[in-house]
């Protein structure tokens, strides 16, 4: 089942996932996996978009900037948006294989926007581009934004679909508390 838990009830999925291997995806970058691992994303003016294939146990996550390091939004320039949608094609060939059935596959796009820098929101155009690809292969897309001046954290899941998020705060905390800080 592909759901989001908010910060707030993250820890009940703790032990979920206590055990698996994790999987930094960085901005720009895109991770497939049928295997049991744990993938995540630090969003900071940046998306995750995810997607599971229910009936091959498959998923990943694309992870894309929106906006530079001051907050600001990036161009929508029609070379950036092709770049996007080369990425996004590899991507989308790297979840779905040759597969041609696409009723068992479910996306959602998580963004986050700074409170800091005025909040400011992934581009319409790219959301609604990758929303617009998406539906044209026939796969439905939801999409959150989230607001919070400090960063969050994408966790999922991707041989069983399941996704949520954390605050950075807690995610650095239970670090130093694994090292023994």
């Amino acid at each position: 089942m592909f759901g989001l838990r908010g910060c707030p009830g993250v820890a009940g999925f703790g032990a979920v996932s206590k055990d698996l291997a994790e999987v930094l995806v960085a901005a720009d970058t895109y991770s497939v996996s049928h295997e049991p691992v744990l993938l995540t994303a630090e969003l900071y003016g940046t998306l995750a978009l995810c997607l599971h294939d229910e009936e091959r146990g498959v998923g990943g996550l694309l992870h894309l900037r929106f906006a530079d390091a001051s907050g600001r939004p990036t161009d929508a320039t029609d070379n950036t948006l092709s770049c996007v949608l080369i990425v996004l094609d590899r991507f989308k060939s790297a979840v779905f294989g040759a597969c041609a059935r696409r009723d068992d596959v479910q996306a959602r796009i998580l963004a986050h926007a700074s409170s800091a820098q005025g909040g400011t929101e992934p581009s319409a155009s790219l959301v609604d581009l990758i929303k617009a690809d998406l539906a044209d292969g026939g796969v439905a897309c939801g999409t959150q934004t989230l607001r919070r001046r400090e960063g969050v954290q994408v966790h999922f899941e991707p041989f069983a679909g399941r996704v949520w998020i954390s605050g950075l705060e807690r995610v650095r905390a239970d670090a130093r508390r694994r090292r023994g800080l």
